[in-house]
């Protein structure tokens, strides 16, 4: 067996509380930093962590995976645009902290939000993925998501530009 599989327990999801803000934010810092999952380079502040998620709760759309009573990675919905014709669209993200990759945390966290976006009656969720992220792509497609664009140049980070895949799952 592959060693990564053989750390660690089950994988526990649950809703996400207000207990949780520094171990999400953490996770997410560690992703502006080394990563190209967020396209910002700005870390968030614990207050910014703080509203984040209180968002989230009041919406019913952030969850965590817990592995070994830690908390190794959140998932959250929001809408995808502002516009009020939007509103039955959403966005999905899904974060693993580092070092807990490869464990199914992403697929659960995954499926806790495609179960809670279609029990709140959303229409679709979208996942923006840099182009390049080939784990996060199949990801995502092995819960139906279907690739609708890729839009060249989208954005910049660490000196160069990045693309962005855009994937679509209709809940309904």
């Amino acid at each position: 067996m592959n060693p990564i599989y053989e750390r660690g327990g089950a994988v526990a999801v649950r809703p996400a509380h207000s207990g949780d803000t520094e171990a999400i934010r953490e996770i997410r810092n560690h992703a502006v930093e080394h990563s190209t999952a967020l396209w910002t380079g700005r870390q968030l502040s614990s207050a910014e962590g703080v509203a984040w998620l209180a968002a989230h709760l009041e919406r019913g759309s952030a969850f965590v995976a817990e592995v070994d009573g830690e908390v190794a990675g959140y998932g959250a919905y929001a809408p995808w645009r502002e516009l009020d014709g939007f509103r039955h669209t959403m966005e999905n993200s899904v974060y693993v902290r580092d070092g807990r990759h490869g464990l199914g945390i992403g697929s659960a966290l995954l499926g806790a939000l495609v179960v809670s976006a279609r029990e709140a009656g959303h229409h679709s969720l979208i996942a923006g993925i840099e182009a390049g992220n080939a784990a996060s792509i199949r990801l995502h497609e092995r819960f139906g998501f279907r690739p609708v664009g890729t839009v060249p140049e989208a954005g910049t980070k660490f000196g160069r530009w990045l693309d962005l895949t855009l994937m679509q799952l209709s809940l309904a």
